[in-house]
């Protein structure tokens, strides 16, 4: 064919390379032909003259190409059974799918999924790349929960593109039930000292007189949602829950749930999400001191609030007053140095309190403040209101004293007398 000795060479050729190749082929066929191509020569200038009929086969392969390069495209379907579940975990969804039912048999592939959800009312979606068919994450059960899905085909039967299927939608709402008016209100709830926690609550607005609410929560680690064992009561009514010792809750989603039950009204529950180690109020420090040496320097010092918070979880505020003057600071150790501004001032106070830091934490809350320690100089009424009475004392015993020797001198004077008088008489007897 076209003057080309033809040679039996297996090649795989898919559309894209048919619509490009072919038509260079042609062209190559048609320039070493003898009876397609003439070199003329005009005014020294060489032209490549083609056929016409070069040309229309040039066309009509690009046109084949381009034909056989669509029918050839390779398309992938959506993920198949794509859901919401709830395993009865508060708010940690399972969203599970099938693999999708290809078009093709080609096996050479990677197959992953791009899953996007959100919670209905946030602006932004999470994206999450995988190859597994299943996926878990916590939502807040408050609102609804929306997810879309689709297929990413990557590998030899897409020439080394990326082919995106479809989208495939899920949603999920919890089952509401009873006014908004009837959910509790003000939940509050507080991790003291990373040892124990305690909730509490207020009643719903428009709650009945027989209403009671009830807690349940879960974590990962647990079979099962667990109901408070603990309630806080006022008046008949549960208003919080002390939880028991909670086995390696931290750095994880605590999800609780608060709903309740009435004769008269259906109560609509509360969910929220935790994590713990966020919501920890630590004790305050105790054992303050205040060195002043060289009347300028002072040196504050504490000791770390007990407790299992390890010691470089701790951030400190210190409250510090010079007579008049406040003013705060905050240190990640357990002791703080400074000059005074005076050496003429008389009163040196400082509290402090601590929280977690952000190292051990993305939030927290302060402690209580400490008791006031306090620093006072040597001021001069205070040497006079040393000095009266110790004077006055001193010279009262200075007078007691020359008194006593006196009342002894006379007491030997009298003695004596006594003597030579007896003496006298004896000798008058003699």
């Amino acid at each position: 064919m076209c003057g080309i000795q033809q040679s039996r060479v297996e090649v795989h050729w898919t559309g894209n390379h048919i619509s490009v190749l072919l038509p260079a082929l042609l062209l190559t066929c048609c320039i070493v032909s003898e009876w397609n191509f003439k070199v003329l020569n005009f005014r020294k200038m060489a032209f490549i003259h083609l056929d016409v009929r070069c040309l229309y086969a040039i066309l009509i392969c690009t046109a084949f190409g381009s034909t056989l390069s669509s029918n050839t495209e390779i398309k992938v379907n959506p993920p198949e059974d794509f859901e919401i579940v709830d395993p009865g975990y508060l708010g940690y969804l399972y969203l599970q799918w099938q693999p999708p039912v290809f078009l093709d048999n080609c096996e050479e592939h990677t197959v992953e999924y791009e899953l996007k959800y959100r919670n209905i009312d946030s602006e932004n979606w999470r994206t999450i790349i995988t190859k597994n068919l299943l996926y878990k994450d916590g939502f807040d059960l408050n609102k609804g929960v929306e997810a879309k899905i689709h297929t990413v085909l990557q590998g030899q039967c897409t020439n080394g593109s990326e082919v995106q299927s479809s989208w495939s939608e899920a949603s999920y709402w919890s089952s509401p039930q009873g006014n908004l008016e009837t959910k509790i209100q003000d939940m509050d709830c507080i991790y003291y000292n990373w040892e124990y926690l305690l909730c509490s609550w207020k009643l719903g607005m428009d709650a009945n007189f027989d209403t009671n609410y009830y807690l349940f929560y879960w974590y990962d680690g647990l079979d099962h949602a667990l109901q408070c064992s603990d309630y806080i009561e006022d008046n008949g009514k549960n208003i919080g829950c002390r939880f028991p010792y909670l086995e390696e809750p931290d750095y994880k989603n605590f999800y609780i749930c608060v709903n309740g039950s009435s004769k008269s009204q259906l109560i609509r529950p509360s969910y929220f999400i935790f994590q713990l180690q966020n919501i920890v109020k630590p004790l305050p420090p105790d054992y303050l001191n205040i060195i002043v040496e060289k009347s300028e320097d002072i040196n504050l010092d504490w000791n770390i609030p007990n407790g299992p918070i390890p010691a470089n979880c701790f951030i400190y505020e210190i409250k510090f007053t010079e007579d008049d003057t406040t003013w705060m600071s905050t240190t990640f150790e357990n002791e703080m140095y400074f000059t005074r501004t005076s050496n003429e001032s008389q009163e040196i106070c400082f509290l402090v309190r601590s929280k977690i830091n952000v190292y051990c934490a993305d939030d927290g809350i302060w402690s209580e403040w400490s008791e006031i320690e306090c620093w006072r100089g040597v001021q001069q009424d205070e040497i006079l209101a040393f000095l009266i009475p110790f004077a006055f004392i001193l010279l009262l015993i200075l007078i007691i004293t020359y008194m006593l020797m006196n009342k002894q001198k006379a007491l030997q004077r009298m003695i004596l007398q006594k003597k030579q008088e007896v003496f006298s008489r004896q000798e008058t007897l003699c």
